[in-house]
């Protein structure tokens, strides 16, 4: 049975209609029509809501229809790879902020009598930046051709 046609099972059974459906699970009455015609799938919270509200497993409703285990998979892999993505961003962002910093300074021991000096030494001032910053694009580059390959 295809989860369209185990939802509105289930919604009879319980005699409610898909307007009262779709008021405990927060969603249109379109929403409700559509799954129920296979139009469209709902989200995973939406699934493990309709889950307790029917006491049947998402197991049971996942198993029921290949194309919404297909969609739940997608959708948690997309949740997975934005966590990695603001990884990169904050690595790439470290090394602009370093670069920033280095060339900061730099002018301003050129243009003033001042002359701070970095701690840390010259190699991770001159290449700690450019490190951070290929790392981080290597890896969303890495990152977004997964994610087009899913």
């Amino acid at each position: 049975m295809i989860f369209g046609e185990k939802l509105k099972t289930e919604r009879k059974k319980k005699e409610w209609s898909q307007e009262e459906l779709a008021a405990k699970l927060f969603v249109s009455r379109q929403s409700v029509s559509k799954w129920e015609n296979g139009q469209n799938y709902p989200s995973i919270e939406v699934i493990i809501n309709i889950s307790d509200l029917f006491g049947v497993s998402v197991d049971e409703l996942l198993r029921s229809d290949e194309e919404l285990t297909k969609k739940v998979i997608r959708d948690s892999k997309k949740l997975a790879y934005p966590r990695l993505k603001l990884i990169f961003d904050v690595l790439f962002l470290a090394g602009v902020v370093l670069l920033a910093i280095k060339l900061g300074v730099f002018l301003l021991n050129k243009l003033t009598p001042l002359d701070f000096t970095l701690v840390g030494g010259k190699f991770l001032w001159n290449f700690g930046p450019l490190f951070l910053m290929i790392v981080a694009g290597i890896g969303s580059g890495i990152l977004k051709e997964k994610f087009k390959k899913d």
